[in-house]
Parts: structure tokens; C-alpha cells; sequence
């Protein structure tokens, strides 16, 4: 097995090296709409935003791959042409190779490269998809044989890498998001679709609480609770779907369903109702709307999915207080970030998420994944 050492220093084979810089970049995300949705099949609307992970590189003269990561202070180095060994819980970088390997790509010139991310990790933007799909962007316009992967394509192998390799709960909305970028509705069912929405929103702001979170933990059980319901449901009715039987006739079922399986499944019926409602305002332009949907959905998985905390709710009213129109919590839940939706009203703000605690950003929808050098 060849070894891939993280020395820096690189023989002269007598030839000139390039020395060009390249870089590729994905954004960050928020859910819209239909959080905690995906992974359940149902519909979901999110907005790619413009704090983005970018990975800087140039060529180097050994076979092996050499990532600097300075925002956590690691490095890492991969001879990417043998089968990735995974060395960490959710390995990532290695789980992508391995992914391009079954494609048959190959590599056979090293790169040196240093990955950076203006966004906030484990907080619920989608750190990690961001980072997955850049890295699967560069592995695939370095390959022997380069491949400028389409957004489809980047999203369905960022999921396969992030997700599918590791056994994991997660839906395709963060990598449909950090690939494709804009404001999308989202199939979640199998084969998995996004549609662009030519929606005008602005006024976004994003507040980090900075409290940890268990993402992939947090999944888990709250699909486990609300399958659950489900199953208790069609215990009684075999005819029951969770997508597409009409609210009133799933009421007249959840007085069978024990009490917290009852509310889990309760809170996404209702959540699947506002994801519509908001698809036909942001179809028609009825930015006015929105505001209002942002809030009932944010009710939802506060007091239904119990997902907030109270840092977040101070946030969430301090935004409220200073002119958002709109917020909710965004991700898996139990910490992370928070937005506003807050048109002409951004850093006030802003200045009031600080002020409760948090830290805040301004930010606008944004493009996915791009190669900009």
C-alpha cells in the first residue's frame, strides 16, 4: 500500500511545476420550508445562501493528496487511488474518493489544497454537504479523465458520500442546495428532484446561537417517533400515506396514536400544509406571506417536534422586536442557528440577534457549487 506522509516538502523531478491556483466553492443553506421533512418523503423548500466553504488548489509533483483545514486546525492527506480506509466517524473527504472510485475515476497528480468555510460548523447551514460537494467538485475536475460534474450529478454523489455510505437518516435537500444554489422546491421521494423557484427574497438574516447540537442523533429519533405514529395509524387505516392523505381525514385517525407519536406526526401534517400554502406565495410573489408561514412553521417544530431551545426563542424574539416580518429555527434542531425574515429591516436585526446572544449574519440567496479559478 503506498503512504501518504503530510511533509510538505516535494521533490524537483526536473520538470517545471504548475503553479496555478485553482478554487471551487458550495454555499451554505437554510430550510424554508418543510423542516425535518425530507428524510419522511415529504416536500421541501430551502434557499442556498451566500456563506460558502471554498478549497483553494494547485498541483504538486506526488501522487498524494495534501488538505490543509486552518478553521480546525487539522490536515489531512489521501493517496487517492486506493481504497479510502475511514479513520473518523463521518469521514467525509474519504467517503467522497471512495464514492468517485466506484465511478472509475482516477488521480494520478497530487494536489495541494487548503479548505475554508464561512460557514458557521455543526449549526444547521450545512456545513458539511457544503464541504462534501466542493470537495466531490474538485475530485471530479481533477480527475485523469476530468468530469465538471453537473448539479444533479454533484448533489445525488454528495448525498451517496455524506449519507447512503454511512447507513445515516438525512434527505438530498442540503445537497441539492449546495449544488444546484437558488431557492428550490424539493421532491424527497425516490429518485429525488429540485425545482428552481424564480422567487425574489431577500431580507434573510442568520443567527447562530452557538449551542452544540446532535444533528444526525436528532434525526434518528425524531424519525423513529414520527414512523412510529405512522405505523400506529395504519395499524388502523392500511390506506394511510403521511404524504398525501388529506388532513382531515388523518385527524380522525391520530386519536389512536399514543401521545408523543401523536404530536410528532401532527406537527409534520401541519408543517406539509404550510410547505404548500408557501409554495403557492412564493409562486405568486406573496412576499407578504411569508413572513406569517415562517412563524407557524417555526410553532411547529418548537412546541410539536420540540426542537428549540431557549437561547433560540430569545433570538427568535429579539428579531421579532426589532422588525422581523418572520423566523424560525433552521436544521436538525437543539441548538445551532436560527433566521429572520426581515426585508429593509436586515440590521436592526441583525444587531438584535447579537444582542441576545448570538452571533448574526446578513445573507443572500446564492449560487451552488462553482469552480472560480
Amino acid at each position: 500500500m503506498a503512504w501518504c506522509s503530510l511533509d510538505r516538502q516535494t521533490s524537483d523531478r526536473g520538470g517545471r511545476q504548475d503553479l496555478s491556483v485553482n478554487r471551487v466553492s458550495a454555499p451554505g443553506r437554510v430550510c424554508l420550508f418543510g423542516e425535518h421533512q425530507d428524510y419522511l418523503g415529504l416536500p421541501v423548500i430551502a434557499a442556498a445562501v451566500s456563506l460558502r466553504i471554498s478549497i483553494e488548489w494547485q498541483p504538486s509533483d506526488r501522487t498524494c493528496f495534501m488538505l490543509d483545514l486552518p478553521d480546525i486546525g487539522q490536515a489531512a492527506a489521501f493517496e487517492p487511488n486506493e481504497p479510502q480506509v475511514y479513520v473518523h466517524q463521518r469521514d467525509y473527504l474519504r467517503s467522497a474518493i471512495n464514492v468517485l472510485l466506484r465511478e472509475g475515476m482516477t488521480w494520478s497528480r497530487g494536489i495541494t489544497a487548503t479548505m475554508r468555510s464561512e460557514i458557521p460548523i455543526n449549526a444547521g447551514v450545512s456545513s458539511s454537504s457544503a464541504m462534501v460537494t466542493a470537495w466531490l467538485r474538485l475530485l471530479g475536475l481533477w480527475a485523469d479523465q476530468p468530469v465538471d460534474l453537473t448539479g444533479l450529478e454533484l448533489a445525488r454523489l454528495a448525498h451517496r458520500a455524506e449519507v447512503m455510505e454511512f447507513g445515516e437518516a438525512g434527505g438530498m435537500m442540503d445537497h441539492f442546495c449546495a449544488a444546484l444554489g437558488g431557492v428550490l422546491f424539493i421532491d424527497t421521494r425516490p429518485p429525488f428532484s429540485a425545482k428552481t423557484l424564480e422567487a425574489s427574497l431577500s431580507g434573510l438574516v442568520l443567527g447562530n446561537s452557538r449551542e452544540p447540537k446532535a444533528t444526525v442523533e436528532t434525526l434518528k429519533k425524531r424519525r423513529a417517533e414520527v414512523l412510529e405514529g405512522v405505523r400506529q395509524m395504519t395499524a388502523v387505516d392500511a390506506n394511510f400515506d403521511l404524504k398525501t392523505t388529506p388532513w382531515e381525514e388523518a385527524v380522525d385517525l391520530l386519536g389512536n396514536v399514543d401521545a408523543l407519536p401523536r404530536r410528532r406526526v401532527t406537527a409534520n401534517l401541519v408543517n406539509r400544509g404550510l410547505c404548500a400554502d408557501a409554495l403557492d406565495a412564493l409562486t405568486r410573489g406573496a412576499s407578504d406571506q411569508i413572513g406569517k408561514l415562517l412563524d407557524a412553521h417555526h410553532a411547529q417544530l418548537r412546541d410539536g417536534l420540540d426542537l428549540s431551545t431557549p437561547k433560540i426563542e430569545r433570538m427568535i424574539e429579539a428579531a421579532h422586536a426589532a422588525g422581523a416580518l418572520g423566523a424560525k429555527i433552521n436544521g436538525s434542531g437543539g441548538g445551532g442557528c436560527m433566521f429572520a425574515y426581515a426585508p429593509g429591516r436586515e440590521d436592526d436585526v441583525a444587531d438584535a440577534i447579537r444582542r441576545a446572544g448570538g452571533d448574526a449574519y446578513i445573507v443572500s440567496v446564492d449560487d451552488g457549487a462553482t469552480k472560480d479559478g
